[in-house]
């Protein structure tokens, strides 16, 4: 089967150590010949699942520099091209070995292609993904996103396999100071216990338990407060003497259920090694949301509170390079509309103050209420008092996300800059508003239609910005994972380590860690560069270089 270019070669994967043809590799010798591979050729490997090749890789001491995962690409494709047939996949576990390209995201190649067996499904699967690449609007800006985000999935893998740097001790010692020694499995620790009776007093319920939010509204309302819910939101706005340690409480809590003993001893791997630290081995999900944001599959890599930072420390002689991407999102959005203005509002460090600067907000505080508000659809409060501000002073910007409101209102659909299409609207949508347009609807029906509306348009204006800077994330994380690579061997090399949307962690050797952080900067400039060429707004990021990421505060 010809395609156009090079060469293809497909490997079956099979646990059979016997070998029933050429093209197939056991597993146990998949990593000796893809490290042979990579050595040689450096090629772009091509497979149905990072998550099921990679850890074997991982595990082997050997890494890759480049991969399609077909079966994200598909995800993406299918949502931008729905009309297109997509045969329900059957793929085995194959690698297909591509001939190089010049850089790691330079989208993906034509091959020629001669395979058998079961290989076969993989290289029809490959073919279509490309022919229909072949046809978008934008076939360039496509595969960038697919060349991306297979980049990302094997970031996620490396991260899981590396993990993060944590100190079992610090943690342990965080944990009691905030709730007292480590009680019997099933109590509560001393300081939670004694708050639980000083709860129970003020509100004269001896048997209450606070963890139940029906028990302790029944119990609020019997003491006279007028609540409608147990949120901390809420309690703030009542006055009682409960209020205080209730929500002292609520806090203690949160951070035993999330980030307490048993997730410690959950999640937190011992060291492996002496002169190491303990690892936290994070499950990232990449396009795990509809924008293309990773989620996570456990361990709450996303959520971890100020509180307990202090635990992940570097290891002696290493240090934690910590890097967050100042306000991407509207950065994001200045560079896809072209907006001058908002642009020359986001050079330095601070794009809320260049709002202030120009006369949009009085503060730094009102500046980014309304620029959430524009991303977010605010209408009311603080955010719609600020809007008709920010629609004169930058009108290229806010048309972008006027724009993917008004079609999400109608139940369109809309785009990233790279081409990531949001969902449709479901039959459920479709049948309020379609009910809404009958004769004689009710003013009910008619306004539930509205707001209705007016919801997916907030998802549809906030999808093009969010997932814009999502890809701009993607390729920066690829970029900085590619300069590191060239940095030092496997065992001294610097290593991401740590994700969250806008912000990442590098394990780094000391040595290296001014040149880490140099690379982070660059590497953002660079993934601007790829996706909006040139550009006048700006991408600062602001780095840290500490042993223990409670040190970083930005």
């Amino acid at each position: 089967m010809a395609v156009q270019g090079g060469r293809v070669e497909v490997l079956d994967l099979t646990d059979d150590r016997r070998v029933r043809s050429r093209s197939q590799v056991a597993l146990a010798g998949l990593a000796r010949l893809v490290a042979q591979r990579e050595a040689a050729d450096a090629p772009r490997w091509v497979w149905t699942d990072t998550n099921q090749v990679a850890p074997p890789l991982l595990a082997a001491g050997v890494r890759v520099g480049r991969c399609v995962d077909l079966r994200l690409c598909r995800a993406i494709l299918q949502h931008a091209f729905p009309d297109r047939t997509w045969p329900e996949p059957h793929w085995p576990t194959v690698a297909i070995g591509q001939q190089p390209e010049p850089t790691l995201l330079d989208g993906l190649v034509d091959e020629d292609a001669a395979v058998g067996g079961s290989g076969e499904q993989v290289l029809a699967e490959l073919v279509r993904q490309q022919e229909v690449l072949a046809s978008a609007p934008s076939p360039g800006r496509l595969r960038l996103l697919l060349a991306a985000e297979s980049a990302g999935a094997l970031i996620a893998a490396e991260i899981y396999h590396d993990g993060l740097p944590w100190d079992r001790r610090v943690h342990d010692q965080i944990l009691t100071a905030e709730l007292g020694q480590r009680p019997a499995p099933g109590a509560r620790p001393q300081r939670l216990a004694a708050l639980v009776e000083v709860i129970r007093g003020l509100l004269q319920a001896p048997a209450l338990n606070p963890d139940s939010p029906v028990e302790l509204l029944r119990a609020l309302r019997r003491a006279g407060l007028d609540v409608t819910t147990t949120s901390r939101w809420a309690l703030r706005e009542v006055d009682h003497p409960v209020v205080e340690p209730l929500l002292e409480y609520k806090r203690m809590a949160r951070l035993l259920a999330a980030n307490g003993w048993a997730w410690m001893d959950a999640w937190i791997v011992p060291a492996a090694e002496p002169g190491r630290k303990d690892r936290f081995h994070p499950e990232y999900v990449p396009g795990g949301v509809i924008t293309g944001r990773w989620a996570t599959s456990g361990g709450g890599a996303l959520q971890l509170p100020k509180q307990i930072r202090a635990a992940v420390q570097a290891d002696p002689g290493w240090r934690l390079v910590v890097a967050d991407a100042a306000q991407i999102e509207p950065r994001a959005l200045a560079a896809m509309s072209g907006d001058r203005g908002l642009a020359a509002a986001g050079r330095g460090s601070d794009l809320y103050q260049g709002l202030v600067a120009a006369g949009v907000a009085g503060t730094r505080k009102e500046a980014k209420v309304a620029m959430l508000g524009a991303l977010y659809g605010a209408t009311t409060g603080a955010a719609g008092l600020l809007m008709p501000r920010l629609l004169r002073t930058y009108p290229r910007a806010t048309a972008v996300v006027e724009r993917a409101a008004r079609t999400g209102e109608g139940g369109g659909v809309v785009h990233t800059w790279l081409g990531r299409t949001s969902t449709p609207p479901p039959d459920s949508w479709r049948e309020s508003q379609a009910a809404a347009s009958q004769p004689g609807a009710s003013a009910a029906v008619q306004a539930r239609a509205r707001q209705s509306a007016r919801n997916w348009g907030r998802f549809t204006r906030n999808f093009v910005v969010q997932g814009t800077a999502a890809e701009l994330a993607l390729c920066w994380l690829a970029e900085l994972r590619r300069r590191l690579a060239l940095l030092a061997d496997l065992q001294q090399r610097p290593h991401l380590v740590y994700f969250l949307h806008d912000e990442v962690i590098v394990h780094s050797p000391e040595e290296l860690a001014e040149q880490v952080a140099g690379d982070v900067s660059a590497s953002l400039t660079e993934a601007a560069r790829l996706l909006f060429g040139a550009t006048e707004v700006e991408f600062p990021v602001h780095t840290a270089i500490v042993s223990s990421y409670a040190d970083a505060e930005h």
